[in-house]
């Protein structure tokens, strides 16, 4: 399935183990990284073009938390579960796996891997998606586990 935006509401029901997304890929710019690591990660790596080429990736590298942002923005915008408000319940076994740098395009990919049942009538399940950010050669850049929240369809 294409990450398009999509206006129908979706509840648990309507959510089955395998089902897949992938979102258009995005370009990641010398300007985003440096803004970014400024603003919420102030390591020379990335926030420094001078002082990154002398570190331990021999350049400019974007923060982790950036990408794990920028997959959280994808995933909203992409509107898989159309209007059902989500709610996030965390995240298991995120990796940063390989350094993205300025001028990398990134595309996101999730997959549903488990639908756990709500604890209660008329609560929220637990649907887990493996999201896997790749770059333009597919080398993955981060992998993680989101754990959200959806309603059951309301009677």
């Amino acid at each position: 399935m294409n990450a398009t935006a999509n206006t129908a509401n979706r509840y648990l029901a309507d959510l089955q183990v395998g089902e897949r997304w992938v979102n258009s890929p995005i370009a990641i710019s010398e300007q985003d990284i440096i803004e970014f690591g400024q603003a919420y990660d102030p390591q020379p790596m990335h926030t420094d073009k001078a002082l990154a080429a002398d570190g331990p990736f021999g350049g400019l590298i974007a923060s982790g938390w950036h990408i794990a942002a920028l997959a959280m923005r994808l995933s909203v915008q992409s509107r898989s579960f159309g209007g059902t408000p989500i709610v996030g319940a965390g995240v298991d076994e995120l990796r940063w796996l390989h350094p993205v740098r300025p001028g990398d395009v990134l595309t996101l990919e999730r997959t549903i891997t488990e639908i756990i049942p709500p604890p209660k009538p008329k609560g929220r399940g637990t649907v887990k998606t493996l999201m896997t950010m790749r770059n333009q050669d597919g080398k993955t850049v981060l992998q993680m586990t989101a754990l959200g929240k959806i309603p059951v369809r309301p009677d």
